[in-house]
């Protein structure tokens, strides 16, 4: 008996053995297949991106910051294998090319080229949401602004305005895109030269590109432009510069004086960067300020930027242009309260 039972239970351990041996011999396979589908499979699961990506402008075509993220996206997509299509959704103050962004899926393929005019927009109650509703992913440049007027206009510098206001009340027009940053500039600007916003009649444009349209045609008498914006319409004199909102004068304007020269205290840039929808994983957008960094890196990039757009490259990360962002919007509501900033 006991001779039978023990070839009986090792009978029974071979056959388990044997079944223990066959099953992890399958799952040793399949394992094994597993890992090289993963493998396979990891180039196009994980590789970001591995489509086109959508560059979305709220504005429309030929204003500063569709000019500017063309230029950059054009270099930036080297840097990522995949082409960045730019779309120009202008309309509603530039909320309506935000609001699509942020209802796109946050994967990294839809982005937002802007600048303060999220906040400002929030702050004038023209839309329910401020740059926290989308993941920044780094501040790229500022571009210095500048008023400008028609070639033979009573006006020749910025300082002239404040007296041609007095002596025409009402009669001024002066281009704006409701809520966004010509509006803001010139509140701020009307501010600082003591003139009542009250004196002033605001045409209201969809964008850059038509207050330049307008501006020619001689149906206003001021816009905020920039050299991305005008520079050319300047060196050829069709249309005139009042003065430039910065610290310094600009390399292609050397003539013309800055606001502070003439007595105005007011130094005034376009911070342009770039945001995704939020939720959008943080190694994507890493990858994406990567490739944007890369771009501003090139020498003959910045130097038309500065030069020929008068616009500075500040790259910023994503960590820092959110702090940074936060504290600008501190800086605009203080000065919305004081400038009675509204629709």
């Amino acid at each position: 008996m006991i001779v039978w039972v023990n070839n009986a239970l090792r009978s029974e351990q071979w056959q388990t053995m044997r079944s223990l041996a066959i099953l992890s011999a399958f799952l040793l396979a399949a394992i094994g297949a597993s890992t090289q589908a993963s493998a396979e499979d990891a180039p196009h699961a994980h590789a970001f991106p591995s489509s086109d990506i959508a560059l979305v402008v709220p504005f429309g075509r030929g204003g500063a910051t569709d000019t500017l993220f063309r230029m950059i996206a054009e270099q930036a997509q080297r840097h990522l294998n995949t082409s960045i299509i730019t779309m120009n959704m202008a309309g509603n103050g530039a909320t309506l090319g935000s609001q699509f962004v942020k209802q796109a899926d946050p994967d990294g393929y839809t982005l937002l080229g802007s600048h303060q005019t999220i906040d400002l927009a929030y702050i004038a109650g023209l839309s329910d949401y401020s740059h926290d509703a989308f993941a920044p992913i780094a501040l790229l440049t500022r571009t210095v602004n500048i008023p400008a007027t028609t070639p033979g206009h009573t006006l020749t510098q910025a300082s002239d305005i404040a007296a041609y206001v007095e002596q025409h009340p009402g009669e001024l027009l002066v281009g704006i895109i409701p809520s966004s940053t010509d509006h803001f500039f010139w509140l701020h600007f009307f501010e600082q030269a003591g003139i009542a916003p009250a004196n002033i009649q605001f045409v209201r444009y969809p964008d850059t590109g038509a207050q330049v349209v307008a501006l020619l045609g001689g149906e206003l008498d001021l816009a905020m432009l920039n050299l991305p914006s005008a520079g050319t319409l300047f060196e050829r004199g069709a249309l005139v510069p009042l003065g430039v909102a910065n610290d310094t004068r600009l390399s292609a304007l050397p003539e013309v004086p800055t606001l502070r020269e003439q007595g105005i205290a007011l130094i005034n840039t376009t911070d342009r960067g770039l945001f995704a929808p939020r939720d959008t994983p943080p190694e994507r957008l890493k990858r994406l300020a990567q490739a944007f960094e890369q771009a501003l890196q090139q020498p003959a990039l910045v130097e038309t930027l500065q030069h020929a757009h008068g616009s500075y490259v500040d790259f910023m990360p994503r960590e820092a242009y959110g702090r940074y962002l936060d504290d600008r919007y501190d800086q605009l509501q203080r000065l919305a309260d004081t400038m009675g900033f509204e629709r």
